[in-house]
Formats: C-alpha cells, sequence, structure tokens
C-alpha cells in the first residue's frame, strides 16, 4: 500500500490519532496544520486523497478545497469539521468534497471511509471498459482517460462527478431517484443523503449546461429524480 495521504487538520490531538490509525493501516500519511502551507503542498505533489479540516489558520478549509479542485479536480476530499449543520455539510459537497465526517468521529469509520474512496479509484482503474467514449452534443466522456472535453479543453471534474455523469449519460431518457444514484454511484455502504446527489447534480450542470438555472441535459424529473437527456431539447 503506497497511496500517500494529506491530512490538513490544526489539532494536534486528533492529527496524532489519524497519523496513528492511518499509517497503521499502511497509508502514508503527510500533515498539514495550516491552510496556506496546505495549498502550497497541492501545489507541489498530486495526493491520493486528501483529508480537510473546515476550521484552519491561514486559509479556511473551503479555500483549500477550491484550491486542490483547481488543480487536481480528481482527487478525493473527505472533509472534517466540527460543524455537523447540514449547511455546512451541503457547502463542503457543493465545493466537491466525496464525502463529509462531523467531529467527533470514529478513527476506525474514518479508515474505512478511505479505504473505500480509495478501492473505489482501483475497481475504476481496474474494470473492463466497453465503450471506451460516450458523446453528447459538444462533450466526449472517456471512459478510459475519466475525462471529459469539450472540443479540445478537458473540463475538470471530481471523482464522483465522473461517476455520476457517467452513469447517467449510459441509460439516456430513463429517471432514477435520488436513493437509486446514491447505491449505484456511490455504494450501498456509502452512509451518505440524498442532498449529496443535489449538490453533485448541481455542480455537473455548471459544467455541461448552457444555462444551469434551466438545464436541458440533466433534466430534474419532479416526484422522482433527474434524467439524463443525450440531445438536449
Amino acid at each position: 500500500m503506497n497511496e500517500q495521504l494529506l491530512l490538513v487538520e490544526d489539532d494536534d490531538a486528533i492529527a496524532a490519532a489519524l497519523k496513528l490509525h492511518l499509517e497503521g493501516a499502511g497509508y502514508r500519511l503527510h500533515r498539514e496544520a495550516d491552510g496556506l502551507r496546505a495549498m502550497a503542498a497541492i501545489d507541489r505533489q498530486r495526493w491520493d486523497l486528501v483529508l480537510l479540516d473546515l476550521m484552519l489558520p491561514g486559509a479556511d478549509g473551503w479555500e483549500v478545497c477550491r484550491h486542490l479542485r483547481a488543480r487536481h479536480a480528481e482527487v478525493p476530499v473527505i472533509m472534517l469539521s466540527a460543524r455537523s449543520a447540514e449547511a455546512h455539510r451541503v457547502l463542503g459537497l457543493e465545493l466537491g468534497a466525496d464525502d463529509y465526517l462531523a467531529k467527533p468521529f470514529s478513527m476506525l469509520e474514518l479508515v474505512a471511509r478511505v479505504r473505500a474512496l480509495l478501492r473505489r479509484i482501483e475497481q475504476l482503474r481496474a474494470a473492463p471498459v466497453a465503450n471506451t467514449e460516450l458523446r453528447f452534443g459538444p462533450f466526449a466522456l472517456d471512459t478510459v482517460r475519466r475525462e471529459l472535453r469539450r472540443g479540445g479543453e478537458t473540463v475538470a471534474l471530481t471523482l464522483r462527478e465522473f461517476d455520476l455523469l457517467h452513469f447517467l449519460a449510459r441509460s439516456p431518457g430513463r429517471a432514477f431517484s435520488r436513493g437509486e444514484l446514491l447505491q449505484r454511484v456511490w455504494g450501498a455502504g456509502f452512509d451518505g443523503y440524498e442532498h449529496t446527489v443535489n449538490s453533485h447534480i448541481n455542480r455537473l450542470r455548471t459544467k455541461i449546461e448552457d444555462d444551469p438555472r434551466e438545464p436541458r441535459r440533466i433534466v430534474t424529473v419532479w416526484g422522482v429524480g433527474y434524467r439524463f437527456e443525450e440531445q438536449a431539447a
């Protein structure tokens, strides 16, 4: 196991406990206690996963997450915060977090979530691909390189954004409930809630819709969930 994790946490006691459990699980862990230093670490190298506290000196976790997503959109992020209010969870997901844990949390649960995210990436790399490219409008979704392109430009997608778009685009015209999307894209073991899907859909719309306020590719099916339209109306 050679995965390199970046921990951004200013609480020494929490950082020490995380270091003990994650390194005990076989991961290589680098810690930064300051948001600005964390952004410098993100600029220096690509990490396999980032564990990100929200309340930080220098720059807060939301700013660090924006910085990471602008440079390495595909790197999975687990946000850690003493703020357990739904609004903070939603904001974290809107900014591109793949998972969110409110403090205090179980160290064993955190290690399990890290394993699940990294296992998901390995499964995607190893999975055979029947159709290597899906096209809709000016977009091409490359399932081997895991890239979305518009013309010659790459549209940055997070791990979950890519999985969600790929899942929907494979079944154009079919409506899926939020619960079904959670199970099929995040997995049956994901301890999340349906607003997670809404947050990711909103971000996808900003990237593939001409007008995200009037979506024509990822359409809301009232009382059900969402449907992908291959040919935008």
